[in-house]
C-alpha cells in the first residue's frame, strides 16, 4: 500500500512552496491567490536509515523506500462551497487520498499577502474546516435521492440511507463525520463517497525559521507539525550530505517531510517492514496488526492466497547478525505462520504455493 495525502489551506499560506521542497517537483508558488490552478501530484520517497544499514549488509544491488504521495490543489477560500475562488473545483482530486494535511500560516512575512489581510491560524482553521463540512453536505445532499432508491431494494441500501442521513445532520451541526459516533458497519456503508470529514487531519504550522522548536497552540486538539517552508525549500537544493550540515547548523535532527511522513504513520496506525537480499531491498508499509499473509499480500495477491510462512528476523537482530545467515546461525531467523502479527522493522521472506 502507498500512502496518500491530499493538502489544503487558504491562499498563501505557503501550501504549494512547501510542495514543491518536500516532493522537488517545481510547482508553482508565487505571491497572489490561486497560483496552483491545477492539482498537482508528487511521490516522494519515505525516509528510513534503516535501508541504507540492510543495503549494505546484504550488498544489495538497489534500495527502493515505501512511497508517499502528496496532492495539492488551489487554495480553498470562504465561500469556496458556493463557488468563491478556485479550491472547490479540485476537492474531487483528494476525495480519495488517505488523510488531509492543511498548511496553516504562522509565519508573518509582510511581504507575502494573507487573503484575509492578517495572520490568524485559528481563523484560517475555521474556514477550510467549515468549506470541508459544507462540501460534504453537498455530496451527501446530492447522495440521499439515490440512496432513498436504493433503500427499497435491500438492507445494505436503507443502512447507506440511514447513515447519511444521520451523518449529514451531524455536519449540519457543526460535527465532522469523523467525529460523529458510528459503527464500523456505518463507516463502510459511507465509504464510495470518500467524504472530506471523515479522514484523518494533519496540521502542518508553517513557522518562521527561528520557530521550529516554539511551543505551537494546539489545532483542533492536535499537536500542529512545525515546519518552515523556506528551510525545506533550501533543504531541496542541497545534495545528502550539504543537507546534513545545514540540519545541523539549524539544531535540527531531520526534516520537515521526515517529521510530517512520520506524524502522518502515526496517524493512520501505519508501520514499515522490509525484504532484503542480493538483488534488491526494500521497504513496504501495512497497517499496525497487520498479521504475515496481510503483510505479504502488500507485494503481490497471490502471496497472500497461497501464503505458506514467513521467515522473519527483527531489524536489530538482523544488523547485530550480519545478515540472514548470522541469523539463522544464532537462532534469530523464526518460521512465523498465519497468525504472526509483523512487527516495525521485522525483515521478511515469504513461502507460498499457488
Amino acid at each position: 500500500m502507498s500512502l496518500s495525502i491530499g493538502i489544503v489551506g487558504l491562499p498563501n499560506v505557503g501550501k504549494s512552496t512547501l510542495f514543491t521542497a518536500l516532493t522537488n517537483k517545481g510547482g508553482l508558488a508565487a505571491n497572489y491567490p490561486f497560483a496552483t490552478i491545477e492539482p498537482n501530484v508528487g511521490i516522494v520517497p519515505v525516509p528510513d536509515a534503516r535501508l541504507d544499514v540492510l543495503g549494505a549488509i546484504d550488498k544489495t544491488e538497489r534500495i527502493v523506500p515505501a512511497t508517499v504521495e502528496f496532492v495539492d490543489i488551489a487554495g480553498l477560500v470562504a465561500g469556496a462551497s458556493q463557488g468563491e475562488g478556485l479550491g472547490n473545483q479540485f476537492l474531487a482530486n483528494i476525495r480519495e487520498t488517505d488523510a488531509i494535511c492543511e498548511v496553516v500560516r504562522f509565519f508573518g512575512d509582510p511581504d507575502v499577502v494573507h487573503v484575509a489581510g492578517k495572520v490568524d491560524p485559528q481563523s484560517d482553521v475555521e474556514t477550510i474546516k467549515t468549506e470541508l463540512m459544507l462540501a460534504d453536505m453537498g455530496t451527501l445532499e446530492k447522495a440521499i435521492p439515490r440512496l432513498e432508491k436504493e433503500a427499497k431494494r435491500d438492507k445494505a441500501g436503507a443502512l447507506k440511507l440511514e447513515t447519511a442521513k444521520k451523518v449529514l445532520g451531524g455536519l449540519d451541526e457543526g460535527h465532522r463525520a469523523r467525529s460523529l459516533e458510528l459503527s464500523d458497519d456505518e463507516r463502510d456503508a459511507l465509504h464510495d463517497l470518500h467524504l472530506l470529514t471523515m479522514k484523518p487531519m494533519l496540521y502542518i504550522a508553517n513557522v518562521d525559521e527561528d520557530r521550529l522548536d516554539a511551543d505551537l497552540p494546539l489545532i483542533d486538539g492536535c499537536a500542529p507539525v512545525p515546519i518552515s517552508a523556506k528551510v525545506e525549500a533550501d533543504l531541496a537544493e542541497l545534495d545528502p550530505e550539504e543537507a546534513k550540515e545545514y540540519l545541523a547548523e539549524m539544531g535540527l535532527e531531520e526534516s520537515g517531510l521526515a517529521r510530517l511522513i512520520r506524524e502522518a504513520y502515526r496517524l493512520l496506525g501505519l508501520q514499515s517492514y522490509f525484504t532484503s537480499g542480493v538483488q534488491e531491498t526494500r521497504a513496504w508499509t501495512i497497517p499496525l496488526g497487520a498479521k504475515a499473509p496481510q503483510a505479504a499480500g502488500v507485494i503481490h495477491t497471490d502471496f497472500e492466497r497461497g501464503f505458506i510462512k514467513a521467515e522473519t528476523a527483527a531489524y536489530e537482530d538482523y544488523v547485530a547478525f550480519d545478515g540472514e545467515k548470522g541469523c539463522r546461525d544464532a537462532g534469530k531467523l523464526r518460521q512465523e505462520g498465519k497468525e504472526y502479527v509483523v512487527q516495525d522493522g521485522d525483515v521478511m521472506h515469504f513461502k507460498f504455493n499457488v
